[in-house]
């Protein structure tokens, strides 16, 4: 969807908007099923990134104390754990700026990752940056989606962090995207961005040719010793409206209730669903915050009429609209395709970063 569109949407009566996220939300969504999935941090702080936002740089003076990458045995409890909890998607985030082929840590992961798919639920892994051949190595281990969000508008992202770009985390969606990875990409409300910016991240997203599998819509959770520590909290209207708009534009992806929730009434959360999320991170932390304890969480489920989705490991990805461009069009840090085809397929050099 253009801009445009978008605008056009989110500004529209509250109640007009709700209605027709509502039936966009019926006509692909009939099952009334939420998707349950459990976030693990398996390497925490000591991030050399300086995302404005984050707990776990190491530029701040957060009170986060730094943990080395997790064992095997203990990643395993936890995911058995949380399949036993009822999950069906296991994501495991690592503070890093990227990871590398032949190195000890990410050989570690993927043993990880290899042993996690066996247990039956989807595996999710939020890693930072990728390169190619890290991309095909976690599909092979297993991994069912990479997390990696956009979390604001091109225009507003430097003002986040400057220790990447925003076309760095295009590049790394496309590689996991030539890898056959569904992609689990959205953003962060509250980051200081006007609505223009959420408008235009979310046209952004809504263009990607494979669509993104799922958009979490997460609400800063502010920390203290961090850029962001006195940002305004998010308004829970913007919070719904956003949901809607997204669901919407994105009919097919599951769009998912995350960081913030904590901080939500029943009755915010119930909006929420209405307006079209159907996926919430399960469980009693969230990386390094706080989130609604499990049961409370199954009570309002079952308050609502709704029910956990099965897990399905072996999903494929959403499928190319071979009549469209690929979006993000470059798989490398320099389009290496004929010129010709360039012109042809729509892809333009500025497009990510190539």
């Amino acid at each position: 969807m253009t801009y445009t569109e978008l605008h056009r949407l989110y500004h529209q009566p509250f109640f007009d908007l709700l209605k027709q996220a509502r039936a966009v939300h019926e006509e692909h969504w009939p099952e009334k099923e939420v998707q349950l999935c459990t976030l693990l941090s398996i390497k925490t702080g000591g991030c050399s990134e300086d995302c404005g936002y984050c707990a776990q740089s190491s530029r701040y003076s957060t009170g986060l104390q730094r943990e080395n990458l997790l064992s095997k045995e203990t990643v395993m409890e936890r995911a058995q754990a949380a399949k036993a909890n009822g999950s069906t998607r296991f994501c495991m985030g690592a503070a890093w700026k990227g990871v590398r082929m032949g190195t000890q840590k990410f050989d570690q992961v993927l043993d990880i990752v290899r042993n996690v798919s066996t247990l039956g639920m989807e595996v999710c892994v939020t890693l930072g940056e990728l390169g190619q051949d890290e991309a095909v190595a976690l599909k092979d281990a297993g991994v069912t989606a990479y997390n990696h969000n956009l979390d604001t508008s091109r225009d507003h992202y430097k003002n986040i962090v400057t220790t990447h770009t925003y076309d760095d985390r295009l590049r790394t969606i496309r590689h996991a995207q030539e890898a056959g990875m569904s992609v689990c990409c959205g953003g962060i409300l509250g980051l200081g961005e006007s609505i223009d910016d959420r408008l235009k991240m979310l046209e952004t997203l809504s263009n990607f040719n494979p669509p993104p599998e799922s958009v979490p819509i997460n609400s800063l959770m502010p920390i203290k010793g961090t850029p962001m520590e006195n940002n305004e909290p998010v308004d829970v209207f913007s919070l719904v409206r956003m949901i809607a708009v997204t669901r919407i534009a994105i009919p097919n992806a599951k769009v998912r209730l995350s960081a913030g929730r904590y901080s939500l009434s029943k009755e915010a959360q119930a909006m929420c669903y209405f307006a079209g999320a159907n996926s919430i991170f399960y469980g009693d932390k969230l990386l390094t915050t706080v989130n609604p304890r499990a049961n409370e969480d199954m009570k309002l489920l079952q308050e609502l009429g709704l029910v956990a989705q099965a897990p399905n490991p072996s999903m494929t990805s959403p499928e190319v609209d071979l009549d469209r461009p690929l979006s993000p069009c470059c798989p490398s840090d320099e389009c290496h395709e004929p010129e010709q085809e360039l012109v042809a397929t729509g892809c333009s050099s500025g497009g990510c970063g190539c």
